[in-house]
């Protein structure tokens, strides 16, 4: 742990960061690489928590968009992450880690209830802990879910997976001379509609003063390297 700079980390994947090169659903080699990169994590001494979203099956906004009522848009949504969870569960478990799946629906036979001290005892033993199903309540997503989730548990960095390498002043893919921003405050983020993560997972990391910091994870060795302090992607922080 001496060479770490974060004790205690939840890091937030989307659904689609499974899906690889597939249309749908998961493919079992980003499955892989995923999963020896968390193990890396844990092996080197912190306790790492997840999030996975549910994009590359079902997302409840969209469903609602097509005439789904939005309730059981969301609860769709929420099943669609305890299943990606589940898979990160038997992925990290093929390669020797011990792993929980911790679901704030119930779902017993599959999973454990999320329990808030059952969950930090879990990441005191070693055991990399999956929260699935958000919050447990329609209108809220994953990434609120895992600003929640972090900040119960006493996780000392949030971090976002994405497909760019931080955040950005606009779109870099529609913008070539889009700038990326090294450091930002919360409220810089809001106020600038920066399309990061919602505002009601931004608010609650602001006013818990915790950490977020933003990255590609397509990098191989990154997650590592970021416990190590190294300053990849973006930082957002509470305040200056």
């Amino acid at each position: 742990m001496s060479n770490l700079a974060y004790r205690r980390v939840l890091l937030k994947l989307s659904g689609e960061a499974l899906m690889g090169d597939e249309d749908y659903g998961i493919d079992p080699k980003v499955l892989n690489r995923l999963a020896r990169e968390v193990i890396e994590a844990r092996d080197a001494g912190a306790e790492v928590a997840l999030v996975i979203g549910g994009g590359n099956i079902f997302r409840g906004a969209g469903l609602a968009a097509g005439g789904m009522d939005r309730v059981t848009g969301d609860q769709m949504g929420m099943l669609a992450t305890v299943i990606n969870a589940l898979a990160m569960q038997d992925a990290l478990e093929k390669l020797g880690a011990k792993c929980r799946v911790m679901s704030a629906i119930k779902i017993n036979d599959v999973c454990e209830d999320y329990i808030r001290r059952r969950a930090v005892r879990h990441l005191e033993k070693g055991r990399i802990c999956i929260f699935a199903a958000g919050v447990g309540s329609p209108f809220f997503t994953t990434d609120s879910g895992a600003a929640l989730r972090a900040i119960e548990v006493g996780a000392d960095l949030l971090l976002k997976a994405t497909k760019v390498d931080g955040v950005y002043d606009k779109d870099p893919k529609k913008h070539a001379d889009a700038v990326k921003l090294d450091t930002l405050t919360y409220d810089e983020v809001i106020a600038r509609n920066l399309q990061v993560m919602d505002t009601a997972a931004f608010a609650l990391c602001r006013d818990a003063s915790l950490s977020l910091r933003v990255f590609d994870m397509a990098q191989p060795g990154v997650l590592l390297k970021i416990l190590r302090g190294e300053p990849i992607g973006t930082l957002v922080r509470a305040r200056d």
